[in-house]
């Protein structure tokens, strides 16, 4: 059974920093490319960072230059590095991985900025 288990979200001044864990479980991670989902209210759930079983990354334009994905193939983890944290990114982040056959998410992590 596919299973993510997202932590570190909490409330955040803007210019703030924030760190995001994943642990992901039931499935082959050390062969998927994995990512970092964001959901704001209203919106869809988007891709806002990848990063590929040899530690290759990418990044939407909206996070560029402020937040830093890795992974730990040894624990199956999945971390995000939020910097330089601005309002737009209050929403719900996810983890999975960005080609599967499964529908299945975590519950997420609320990052809420605010001042």
């Amino acid at each position: 059974q596919v299973d993510f288990v997202e932590s570190g979200g909490g409330l955040v001044q803007p210019g703030g920093s924030l760190t995001l864990s994943c642990e992901a479980s039931g499935f082959d991670f050390n062969k998927r490319i994995m990512g970092w989902y964001r959901q704001a209210p209203g919106k869809e759930r988007e891709l806002v960072a990848d990063i590929g079983t040899a530690g290759g990354t990418r990044y939407d334009d909206s996070v560029k230059g402020r937040f830093t994905i890795s992974r730990d193939n040894d624990k199956n983890m999945v971390y995000l590095q939020m910097n330089s944290i601005k309002s737009e990114d209050t929403a719900v982040y996810y983890c999975n991985a960005v080609i599967r056959t499964w529908r299945d998410w975590g519950q997420g992590t609320q990052v809420t900025v605010s001042s």
